[in-house]
């Protein structure tokens, strides 16, 4: 009888040992519900294995050896930010004609320190629309196998262009004959080129429908690939379910990119009432990033940037912005993103108010930026919300962004499945 007592005793001290395990409350001074932009007084959240499992009110919790209880009686807390559209490798200090001697390995440690840098902000989830050598590839990977630190990162891979296109690099002379590793002429070229992306790792498809900026010798509202291009691009890439971003500032890529299929028109500068009409009948998404204009225009001479890309600029950005205030209006679809890399990164938040400054509420902008990213990426059932069920992104500002977008200039909490990034007091 002691033998069988003592086994007994044996057996539930191992399952008590192995069968149990610490779990994570938080609470706060309140909550945004993104969802209908109420203001949810004194939460607590229990988390379990970087998933959030309960949400209550005026709750202490019951803690247990290992628990632990965060306690923030000051702050408001939110889902974290997601940022549609970013380049990692790139610094916008850097002079164009100092960055065409990085190796691929040095733009990887690049991405790795902005990335941490753009976490850290606050930005749990970005989407990097193009880098060469799959390098933010590499650093997507290396964070999420814990390596190093950074945001969830939905990676392109190398951005599909034309041949002397804006996705092409037409700064080098013609007898080094180098060619971008993302162009493709021809529907079955540009399947070939989804294909080998997806083949080294790309979750996410990019690619340039038109001119753009900061490219040498391209006009900035010119269409570039065909529609049955483009056409073929959408095909392959939905095929195996990834989303699919076009850049496009002029009116007709837009609009054919629109047709095509795309996911997301990228900057959609050169809005007509034609192309709103299309993108809202195919409830195409539009990542608008109207703040970065201020930045390139204040710092871009010191920082090296061309005359021709400077105006370019100039002839872009308050169309862009009417453009911007003209989709709101209509009830486009509307993701936020930034363009990071052409001003610093982990300034991704300057944006929100200039969203709010031509048209939106400071709840749209929030949206755009939490369930309406998360939309887009197919990850709305787990990404975007404070919600049971969801990861645990969860960030937190010092007063209420729902009447203050400003806030979210200055996050001083960030946690990321349930791991805590930033903690400032």
């Amino acid at each position: 009888m002691k033998k069988q007592l003592l086994s007994t005793s044996i057996a539930l001290l191992c399952l008590t040992t192995f069968n149990t395990h610490a779990v994570t409350y938080l609470s706060a001074k309140a909550m945004v519900d993104v969802e209908d932009g109420k203001l949810i007084k004194s939460p607590l959240i229990t988390i379990d294995d970087g998933v959030i499992t309960n949400i209550e009110q005026n709750k202490k919790p019951t803690l247990v050896k290992g628990d632990k209880h965060i306690q923030l009686p000051d702050l408001t807390l939110m889902p974290g930010l997601m940022d549609m559209h970013v380049h990692l490798t790139s610094d916008p200090t850097v002079p164009r004609s100092e960055r065409l001697g990085q190796s691929v390995p040095r733009m990887a440690i690049k991405a790795a320190y902005f990335a941490k840098k753009t976490l850290e902000a606050g930005f749990t989830t970005v989407r990097n629309v193009g880098a060469e050598g799959y390098s933010v590839i590499a650093v997507r990977d290396g964070i999420n196998a814990g390596d190093i630190v950074g945001p969830r990162i939905w990676a392109a891979g190398p951005s599909l262009g034309i041949t002397g296109g804006h996705c092409d690099n037409n700064r080098l002379p013609p007898e080094l004959k180098y060619t971008s590793s993302g162009i493709a002429d021809g529907p079955w070229a540009a399947r070939i080129k989804v294909r080998e992306n997806i083949k080294y790792g790309a979750n996410a498809i990019k690619f340039c429908a038109t001119g753009g900026v900061f490219s040498k010798g391209t006009k900035v509202g010119a269409q570039q690939y065909s529609f049955e291009e483009m056409k073929a691009i959408v095909d392959e890439a939905h095929m195996r379910d990834l989303p699919v971003a076009a850049h496009a500032h002029g009116t007709s890529g837009i609009k054919t990119a629109i047709k095509a299929g795309v996911d997301s028109v990228e900057h959609a500068s050169f809005l007509d009432d034609e192309a709103i009409a299309l993108a809202k009948k195919h409830e195409t998404w539009l990542s608008m990033d109207i703040y970065n204009t201020e930045y390139t225009l204040t710092y871009g001479e010191q920082n090296g940037v061309d005359e021709e890309n400077l105006d370019k600029e100039r002839q872009v950005s308050k169309r862009q912005r009417d453009s911007f205030s003209r989709a709101v209006k209509a009830g486009v679809k509307m993701v936020f993103g930034t363009d990071a890399a052409i001003y610093p990164h982990g300034d991704n938040a300057k944006q929100f108010s200039r969203m709010v400054e031509f048209g939106m509420t400071e709840l749209q902008a929030i949206q755009a930026s939490t369930i309406n990213s998360a939309k887009l990426l197919k990850m709305d059932n787990q990404l975007g919300q404070i919600k049971a069920g969801f990861a645990a992104d969860i960030i937190a500002v010092k007063g209420n962004p729902l009447t203050n977008i400003s806030l979210l200039e200055q996050i001083p909490f960030v946690m990321k499945a349930g791991v805590v990034y930033r903690a400032k007091k």
